[in-house]
């Protein structure tokens, strides 16, 4: 079995995997070692990878590294299921080709509009033919939010509701949280539009912890996955055993 370890901007998740089959999945709350090797201890791990955008926690990879037959730290440099056409890989985050390589195992030889709405929002495209072609990196919902407060004398800092929003506020805070998800609906929907005229048929990958602010609401089918980069993690794991 495999165990894939994601080091986001502010959360730590781990995942189970038995020939490609997602078995479990954790969100880290306090400490990573006692989760790491509580599910070691659960299942039979052979191999195991990390990827981090915040930094390496030594304490875990030295664990990791005691405990599996098989470690692979994710770097720009491993070998890729994908073909990478960035013009400056070295400089791509870790979390988006794992998202695009998770989407392209799920989703082979489709085009792919991956689509992750975490701290920031990345479009990222992959063509039928697997090249990773590119993609943009936008404010997330609660840094939007957080903007609005900080960067104006008087509107204040808003939690939005996840449920639906009018197309105009009819309060500060109504229209400060319908702006924000009406605007970052619209935005994706502006992808939708323009790459579904260009290349046709698109699949379209919705994954981050703000995905359920948008994912019944764009004009497309979408498929919500939120461990998207795991299924891409394992599967580099598994290309680069």
């Amino acid at each position: 079995m495999n165990i894939c370890i994601d080091q986001g901007n502010s959360k730590l998740k781990m995942a189970v995997f038995d020939n490609g089959h997602l078995v479990t999945d954790h969100l880290c709350r306090s400490n990573p070692l006692e989760l790491f090797n509580e599910l070691c201890s659960l299942y039979p791990i052979e191999k195991a990878i990390y990827c981090s955008v915040s930094g390496y926690d030594e304490a875990l990879e030295r664990c990791i590294k005691e405990n599996v037959a098989h470690y692979v730290r994710m770097n720009i440099a491993l070998k890729l299921p994908i073909q990478n056409d960035y013009a400056t890989p070295q400089t791509l985050g870790l979390d988006r080709v794992a998202a695009a390589v998770g989407a392209y195992t799920l989703s082979p030889d489709q085009n792919l509009l991956i689509v992750d709405a975490g701290s920031a929002i990345t479009y990222d495209f992959v063509n039928k033919e697997g090249h990773f072609l590119g993609g943009n990196i936008a404010p997330g919902l609660k840094m939007r939010l957080r903007a609005l407060h900080d960067y104006t004398a008087a509107l204040p800092l808003v939690n939005v509701p996840e449920e639906p929003l009018p197309t105009f506020g009819t309060s500060t805070q109504q229209a400060i949280a319908a702006g924000v998800v009406n605007g970052i609906r619209y935005e994706m929907n502006g992808y939708i539009q323009e790459l579904t005229a260009k290349y046709g048929h698109i699949c379209i990958f919705l994954t981050g912890g703000n995905l359920s602010y948008f994912h019944n609401h764009l004009n497309m089918t979408t498929f919500a996955e939120k461990n998207l980069v795991m299924y891409g993690l394992n599967r580099i794991l598994e290309y680069n055993a």
